[in-house]
């Protein structure tokens, strides 16, 4: 959706999609807008919550009929699991899909990583495409003025333009670029602490081809989990920096992580997307 600067501050119903990585102050933007009774939409959420919900249950099941003394208890129905999801809690969703490697290390075998990840492919696109309800629910039924869309940092991976118009038509796309010092932080985050990440399936193979030739390894089976994703991390993060400009420049607008970070209320929000606008005409 593109505007001028009159018409977006004269927009009634404002509606914006955060794009970027996660790190770069998507969440933290989003409860500052909540705070400001802004309708916080997240896509993580969505995906635990509806599109997953069975399948994460299922692999928490998994791990707990491991331990005989609860797998009794699971098969008398005497104990349930449920997932307590919240906007602020999402690890059940990046624990179900995983990292690659050794069983042994808490590694998932290739067949059921590229299961689980085609599965969170196929959720991502599917909340995406929610938002338009959303937004009408936000609006008829919580009785909210504006929305913000609190996007995954892996929705520039869908290669699925149905999802990029149905954004652009319902919502102003907001991509947040992590300036060099913030990127060497978020990168030097994945190494400290590495988390499981949803890779493009073609970009996957061509990583672990060349991951298993510097490593001199014969099966998926010998990779070290964490070992993968601190080597994978700077790889995706700047293949996926192109495909983040060439959404924002065909569809929405661009603002920093620098920006980001000044923003404490919803006017310097506002005030920073119309400053965004008036950059990009």
């Amino acid at each position: 959706m593109k505007l001028t600067v009159e018409q977006f501050r004269n927009w009634q119903h404002k509606s914006i999609t955060l794009l970027g990585m996660s790190g770069v102050g998507k969440t933290r933007l989003s409860c500052i807008l909540r705070q400001a009774d802004w309708f916080h939409y997240s896509g993580d959420y969505r995906i635990g919550t509806r599109y997953l919900d069975e399948p994460i249950l299922d692999n928490i099941k998994l791990q707990a009929m491991q331990v005989p003394f609860l797998r009794d208890l699971l098969r008398s129905d005497s104990i349930s699991i449920r997932n307590n999801l919240t906007i602020d809690h999402l690890k059940p969703v990046s624990s179900f899909l995983g990292k690659l490697g050794n069983p042994e290390l808490g590694g998932l075998p290739l067949s059921e990583y590229k299961h689980r990840q085609r599965l969170h492919l196929a959720a991502e696109i599917a909340a995406m495409k929610d938002v338009p309800a959303f937004i009408e629910k936000a609006q008829s039924i919580y009785g909210y003025e504006n929305f913000i869309n609190d996007a995954g940092g892996s929705v520039c991976e869908l290669d699925d333009d149905e999802v990029l118009e149905v954004l652009d038509r319902h919502t102003l796309i907001v991509y947040i670029q992590a300036t060099h010092d913030d990127e060497q932080m978020l990168i030097e985050r994945a190494r400290s602490a590495p988390k499981p990440l949803f890779y493009r399936e073609a970009f996957l193979e061509e990583l672990l081809e060349t991951y298993m030739t510097e490593r001199e390894l014969e099966y998926p089976s010998q990779i070290e989990p964490d070992d993968f994703v601190r080597w994978t991390f700077p790889r995706l993060f700047y293949s996926r920096i192109p495909r983040y400009e060439a959404i924002a420049n065909r569809y929405g607008y661009t603002v920093t992580t620098d920006e980001i970070a000044q923003v404490n209320h919803a006017d310097d929000f506002v005030e920073l997307l119309a400053d965004a606008i008036g950059r990009d005409r």
